[in-house]
């Protein structure tokens, strides 16, 4: 692979994400943006019983009588399969008898006006028999209606020596959903012709999206197309549950024979879309009086939803996470993914690995206490490279990276002496607490589900020398299609002017996976450059032997030059094409070398590793419980930045993001399941006000040692990780408040009731 030469090229260097500037003018086209096709039908669906219910009848006269009304469509009116699971097909695109959740939809409006749907949709008469499940995690814990089979990883000999351990930690901890809160919330906007139909959804995952129309309407997958350009925010939300929205709007298209639009209103959205799982998490962990870990054990569980959606891997990754950063000799971990009556959980950024971190954060912490040593010591002397290497599932941590990242974080955030003089602080401001927290991030990088792991890109060079470049990677504001384009930029020696990204289509690059799981610049942009290759080596070719010459031709400002001879890129291209060069090529990127065996809980589940650590500074008003976080140092693995200001911006949104969900982002369900905090009025989310008015953030100085995108590394998910400090620091803020060698019980999120609950218990003991 060549290496970066950011002399001439534009890999490597800080630049905008490829709309920004459209952004912040509001010029860039999103779903709701596009010119509506001539008579135009909007979709409203209509929410059911406010309780899981049998359905016994449904009065519709109101709603089709209410003017401007079109049609009802109901699961009566689907051709095909009723699903909109991906995985597992256990959730109907609307119910025939039963709701499986409170509000679950049970039909679909469509009307001339989206305004005349949505007042018809509030007519509808439902009659029906309340067959309540359990609903909170305590609920869902105590049923044990398990979803799916448990997932039981042991290493070594992990009872024996927490008999033998002469200390053993132990405790519970609760960790809260989160709501997505995505800027463009889901719509799709299904356009049927004689040719199939064309869909333009808001998703990360078109191939699934195709798939299921083409199995509802009894369709070949090839007659059903799917667009994205962009997307206002995703966060995982996206990749599963948007499938529901575009199977309604063309289910809608395919009952009317016109085009049909479903969009959301916000409320709605976010009563029938999933969240982050919830996880009670059991803990204990065998170690020594120098605080080093023996053998640990972890009890999960979570609460999944009423069907499966993506729960085994988002708990399997979760699992694969409970050692975040630490050796365990011995280990076990169990992995309970129980089923509730809400809806179906789902991805979000992160996908289980940061619950899996938690209960050991919260260990580790403990455990320092008990000790009266400073947390980072412990951590220090826990980590990969300290002592072992093997993780739980037999996989090699093969980089000597955790430990110099964590002690130079140390170093330069000035962390020793500031929790020195935070402890000295707590002594004499009984109101005002302070803590602080170093706490480290180790995150897998790959799709636990392998065959996931490929991607494919198309590239087509014009006569004039402009570039196409499509993929099957979705942008939702994360900068996918800038570092793309800035691989094959790299690897064609062309200016990113002469590079347009088209929108992702499933008929330019099919069978594509989701963008997922951080993957989506090191698989797509593999998939990039294996296409850009084989276009250079065409006319690698053609011009030596038009030069007569064995000279290697340099590919670097718009120019290709071997030896004395020079030719302008947009020259070669026209030469070429005289030439009958094909000038078009696909390029297929598979991850190698991944794997792991369920039944044996051993393995490879990960290509690589990406790391991070983060000191974070918090007060707590000991009155209100209010917690702030006033300082925070990250610094963050991302190997050779493809692009290094679309990487800070990745590692500043995660970590805000993770902050939110860790202190004040709390979901409020009714005792029949109904959500309370379905708006912005009642879920209170991170602002602009909540960033840390001191937030300091570096890359960390690293090559990826596989063979990814010029040794670059994801970056997506694992700064929301870094978060965890947040919560260990408000847990510190909170322990002054207690006898030595006290720790609190903090829950997630650490919302000022918590934080009170807390600081209660401390007072008490």
């Amino acid at each position: 692979m060549r290496p970066l030469n950011t002399a001439s090229s534009p890999l490597g260097q800080a630049l905008p994400q490829d709309s920004a500037r459209r952004h912040v003018t509001g010029q860039a086209d999103y779903c709701d943006d596009l010119p509506e096709p001539a008579d135009c039908l909007h979709g409203v669906p209509v929410l059911g019983p406010p309780v899981k219910a049998k359905i016994d009848q449904i009065d519709w006269a109101n709603v089709l009588a209410y003017p401007g009304v079109i049609a009802v469509i109901t699961a009566a009116d689907i051709p095909g399969e009723n699903n909109a699971g991906g995985v597992v097909h256990d959730e109907p695109i609307l119910p025939k008898e039963a709701t499986g959740y409170a509000e679950q939809p049970i039909g679909l409006v469509v009307a001339r006006t989206r305004l005349a749907a949505r007042r018809a949709a509030k007519r509808v008469s439902i009659d029906y028999t309340a067959e309540p499940g359990p609903v909170s995690l305590e609920e869902t814990i105590a049923a044990e209606d398990r979803l799916h089979e448990d997932l039981h990883l042991i290493q070594g000999d992990p009872d024996g020596e927490l008999d033998r351990a002469l200390f053993v930690t132990s405790g519970h901890i609760e960790i809260g959903g989160q709501d997505h809160v995505y800027l463009e919330g889901q719509i799709a906007l299904a356009i049927p012709s004689h040719d199939g139909m064309h869909v333009v959804s808001s998703t990360q995952h078109p191939t699934e999206v195709q798939d299921l129309i083409a199995q509802m309407l009894l369709t070949p997958a090839a007659s059903i197309s799917v667009e994205v350009r962009r997307m206002g925010g995703a966060f995982g939300g996206k990749e599963s549950q948007a499938a529901h929205i575009a199977l309604w709007a063309a289910l809608g298209a395919h009952t009317t024979g016109k085009a049909v639009k479903v969009r959301l209103d916000r409320d709605d959205d976010m009563r029938i879309t999933g969240k982050r799982h919830e996880f009670w998490v059991k803990y204990q962990l065998g170690h020594d009086v120098q605080g080093q870990l023996i053998s640990a054990s972890f009890e999960m569980a979570s609460r999944c939803g009423f069907s499966h959606d993506l729960s085994r891997s988002v708990n399997d990754r979760a699992v694969f996470h409970a050692d975040n950063a630490y050796f365990l000799p011995h280990a076990r971990i169990q992995s309970k993914r129980l089923r509730s009556a809400t809806v179906s959980n789902t991805a979000f950024r992160g996908f289980g690995g940061p619950q899996g971190m938690m209960a050991i954060e919260r260990g580790l912490d403990q455990i320092a206490a008990r000790l009266a040593m400073d947390p980072l010591d412990i951590r220090l002397a826990n980590a990969y490279g300290a002592r072992g290497r093997t993780t739980p599932y037999g996989m090699q941590i093969e980089e000597d990276t955790l430990i110099p990242l964590m002690q130079t974080l140390a170093h330069q955030s000035d962390y020793r002496s500031r929790r020195q003089e935070i402890i000295a602080h707590n002594l004499t401001r009984p109101r005002l607490r302070r803590g602080i927290a170093l706490t480290p991030v180790k995150f897998g990088i790959s799709f636990t589900a392998s065959f996931l792991n490929q991607a494919g890109a198309l590239i087509h060079v014009y006569k004039d020398g402009s570039i196409a470049l499509n993929h099957g990677g979705t942008e939702m504001g994360q900068g996918l299609y800038q570092k793309v384009a800035q691989v094959v930029a790299h690897v064609l020696g062309v200016s990113l002017a002469r590079i347009q990204p088209t929108a992702t289509r499933t008929d330019k690059v099919p069978n594509t996976s989701p963008t997922a799981a951080s993957s989506g610049s090191d698989l797509n942009g593999m998939a990039a450059r294996a296409a850009a290759e084989i276009i250079r080596e065409r006319l690698t070719g053609y011009l030596q032997a038009r030069w007569n010459t064995t000279i290697e031709p340099h590919f670097a400002n718009d120019e290709i030059t071997a030896g004395p001879h020079r030719i302008s890129f947009a020259d070669a291209a026209r030469s070429a094409w005289f030439a009958r060069i094909p000038l078009s090529a696909t390029g297929h990127w598979a991850t190698p070398e991944i794997g792991w065996d369920a039944r044996t809980g051993k393995g490879r589940p990960f290509y690589y590793f990406a790391y991070g650590a983060a000191v974070s500074e918090v007060e707590i008003d000991c009155i209100t419980g209010m917690p702030r976080v006033v300082r925070a140092d990250l610094l963050h693995d991302v190997g050779e930045s493809l692009n290094p200001m679309l990487d800070y911006g990745q590692i500043e949104g995660g970590y805000i993001q993770g902050m939110g969900w860790l202190t004040m982002e709390q979901l409020v369900y009714s005792t029949q399941g109904v959500l309370n905090t379905h708006g912005l009025s009642t879920y209170k989310i991170p602002t602009a006000s909540d960033r840390p008015a001191d937030l300091r953030i570096a890359l960390w100085p690293n090559q990826n040692p596989e063979q990814m995108v010029y040794h670059s590394k994801a970056v997506g998910e694992p700064p929301l990780m870094l978060a965890i400090s947040v919560h260990s620091a408000i847990a510190h803020a909170i322990s002054s408040q207690g006898p030595a060698g006290w720790w609190p019980p903090l829950n997630a999120p650490a919302t000022a009731e918590e934080v009170l609950r807390c600081l209660t218990l401390g007072a008490s003991e």
